[in-house]
């Protein structure tokens, strides 16, 4: 089991969450249960998939959680060009957030995956 509080990505995630609630305070009352739900749960997903991948036992499970994260991440990105369109954020906001979203998946959540891709790979060859 890992400590999800040492991962970089976790950091990263965990920092996304708090920007999203903050940027859509702003978002029409109407949008409550619409975008303003649906961005705020993919944020809070990212997150949580970290965490749970973390307090699982096996490589694969971990690699499997990272995997949507990375996932929920893009689905984020794209969220946000709907909030952008519909005008409900500035376009300056809404690349803040995206900007956020992928130093996170490119950055770390991608980063993770790949080197213990790596690593499971090496075992099965050296098997």
């Amino acid at each position: 089991m890992r400590d999800h509080r040492k991962l970089r990505a976790f950091e990263l995630a965990d920092q996304l969450v708090m920007s999203v609630y903050s940027a859509t305070r702003t978002f029409p009352k109407d949008e409550i249960f619409g975008l303003t739900s649906q961005l705020r749960r993919a944020f809070i997903s990212i997150a949580s998939n970290i965490v749970e991948g973390c307090a699982r036992n096996s490589e694969a499970d971990f690699l499997r959680f990272l995997d949507m994260a990375f996932g929920s991440i893009r689905e984020v990105e794209y969220q946000l060009t709907i909030a952008k369109r519909l005008e409900y954020t500035s376009t300056d906001a809404a690349e803040k957030l995206a900007s956020q979203a992928d130093e996170t998946a490119i950055g770390r959540v991608k980063f993770e995956v790949d080197s213990l891709s790596f690593k499971l790979h090496l075992s099965r060859i050296e098997r």
